[in-house]
């Protein structure tokens, strides 16, 4: 059986072999890959900062309204005014169920200051409301 090649005999082959070639390719292309390193990429931002505090949040089962010896009202450990008062006070009368809110003045406290705290205190209808401290006033 005769195989023809293309061509007479002893003429040179005028096509590539292209197969090693490729696969040669292939696998510099995978070495390449492999050794270089990954390279992450870093962008450094200077983001606003938030200057404002945020209000200090509004325990769901209890709070704490306390005046010390300089006059300050203090919600939870952090000082406030009497209009930030009523909105703390309008907002945990809106929760359910209702948080208790402890009421604690100092010894030396002006009385005016705990009026005007249980004014407000009376404004926004709080219902569960307790004094702390009432021992300290039993010398009184």
């Amino acid at each position: 059986m005769a195989m023809s090649s293309g061509g007479a005999e002893g003429e040179p082959m005028m096509d590539i072999n292209t197969t090693p070639l490729i696969d040669v390719m292939l696998v510099l292309l995978i070495m390449f890959i492999i050794t270089i390193p990954v390279q992450t990429h870093a962008v450094k931002l200077d983001l606003p900062q938030n200057t404002t505090s945020s209000p200090p949040p509004i325990n769901p089962t209890k709070n704490e309204v306390s005046i010390n010896n300089r006059d300050q009202v203090l919600w939870n450990g952090t000082p406030i005014d009497m209009t930030v008062l009523r909105q703390y006070l309008d907002q945990s009368q809106t929760l359910n169920p209702v948080p208790e809110l402890h009421l604690r003045p100092a010894a030396d406290a002006r009385y005016e200051v705990v009026d005007e705290v249980l004014a407000v205190t009376k404004r926004a209808k709080v219902t569960k409301m307790g004094f702390i401290g009432n021992e300290a006033y039993a010398n009184y």
